[in-house]
């Protein structure tokens, strides 16, 4: 297979693209991979590197260790400075799952050009993969195939008589075709393991045709409609959120194993909960958003298909929760006033005085320390005059945030009588 057989992620591949300009000036930066399973993650490290004239080796974050890495950067020192001078690409599958000292051991011999750093990962390496790494390479961000492109990788594999199905002479039905298009979710791997187990299937049978049968026989379950990119995904999210809105937890958690089951990225799930967490529920319950967080935490820890129940805790948390909408309402109305006085001035009494030159402007003459009142609370103005009495947090009657109300709606009458008062 070449660099031009691949199939997807044109926005890295296409001509006058970073890659495809890359590939053109032989020159092969560090690169973290980031994108979901079956993205040809893999593949397109090997490529890039046969594209080049590289030497491509490959070591999987769950095995290797530093010893493996010493050895191979040594390798890739003698190709160096050998005969042929050959640049080695070091492709290290689930790079997230190397530890500190794992990717420290990367770090220098990426800054000395020993080798060419290729990392893959499904998680997002702003958190996974340290700091001096990434700052030494390039974030690539891979996309899920296409329903267009799993179709052109399955009906090669069926046509390939030498690298693929083809010698089976077995053909895919439109039914069948679809059923297999929604099974694998973007995966290309699921796509074509599982086109594999079927075809293998029928012809064993003597058959011609895959039908919808054979594709659920091959991935073991019923095939779920679910358009992640299209009219059924929207609806679906929709009406997950929906469902934990209307505290509705049993809805909320049909339509979560829904997405689940149809091949969704738990991730995506579970980046909604935490959402919600503020956007619906908010100070009205504050721990909505740490249960929705250590949910996620849990999840990247677990995987699947255990971490369906720190999601599944999380999504009958949120459903159950008192609601609020006040945290998203106080954010919009605040931005409003912000896009609309870009410019304003703070007060004067609440800007640092640093220097004698702050001082003598005035700057924080009259300000009054919290912590020296009783209640640890003084009536004083802290919004720019231009939006002086401007109210944008408002709390709902509900759970926690009936409290808070009741404290508010004391503080800001005692600050709104100084004003009176000022007046």
């Amino acid at each position: 297979m070449t660099l031009e057989e691949f199939v997807g992620q044109s926005h890295l591949l296409a001509e006058g693209r970073f890659l495809a300009n890359a590939v053109r000036a032989k020159k092969l930066s560090s690169l973290i991979l980031w994108g979901p399973p079956g993205s040809g993650k893999t593949t397109l490290a090997r490529l890039l590197a046969e594209a080049v004239g590289a030497q491509f080796v490959s070591l999987s974050a769950v095995l290797a260790g530093v010893k493996d890495i010493r050895e191979q950067v040594e390798r890739a020192r003698q190709r160096q400075i050998g005969l042929f001078k050959q640049t080695t690409v070091l492709f290290v599958d689930e790079i997230h799952r190397f530890n500190k000292s794992q990717q420290d051991a990367l770090l220098p011999h990426v800054e000395r050009g020993t080798i060419v750093l290729i990392g893959a990962t499904t998680e997002n390496p702003s958190f996974e993969v340290n700091a001096a790494l990434l700052s030494r390479g390039k974030v690539l961000i891979l996309e899920s195939h296409t329903e267009d492109d799993l179709r052109t990788l399955t009906q090669r594999a069926l046509t390939d008589e030498i690298r693929g199905l083809g010698r089976l002479e077995v053909a895919l039905g439109g039914d069948a075709e679809s059923s297999l298009l929604a099974a694998a979710g973007g995966d290309a791997r699921t796509a074509l393991n599982t086109l594999e187990v079927a075809a293998r299937a029928v012809a064993a049978q003597g058959r011609k045709s895959i039908d919808v049968a054979d594709i659920e026989e091959a991935v073991q379950r019923p095939i779920i409609r679910y358009d992640k990119a299209g009219e059924q995904h929207y609806k679906v999210v929709s009406a997950f959120i929906k469902s934990m809105r209307g505290s509705d937890p049993d809805a909320a958690l049909h339509y979560m194993i829904r997405m689940i089951e149809a091949g969704e990225d738990p991730l995506f799930i579970l980046r909604r909960m935490v959402i919600f967490a503020s956007e619906d529920i908010g100070n009205a319950d504050p721990n909505a958003l740490q249960v929705a967080m250590a949910a996620t935490d849990a999840f990247r820890m677990m995987g699947m298909p255990e971490g369906a129940l720190p999601m599944t805790q999380a999504a009958t948390y949120l459903a159950c929760a008192p609601k609020s909408n006040a945290v998203i309402t106080a954010y919009r109305d605040a931005r409003k006033d912000v896009l609309a006085n870009p410019a304003a001035g703070v007060p004067n009494h609440i800007v640092n005085a640093p220097t004698a030159l702050d001082r003598s402007t005035g700057a924080g003459r009259g300000y009054k320390y919290p912590h020296e009142f009783a209640g640890n609370y003084v009536p004083d103005h802290y919004l720019p005059d231009e939006l002086h009495g401007r109210v944008y947090y408002k709390p709902s009657d509900q759970g926690h945030e009936a409290s808070i109300k009741e404290r508010l709606t004391q503080w800001r009458s005692q600050r709104d009588d100084v004003a009176d008062s000022d007046d």
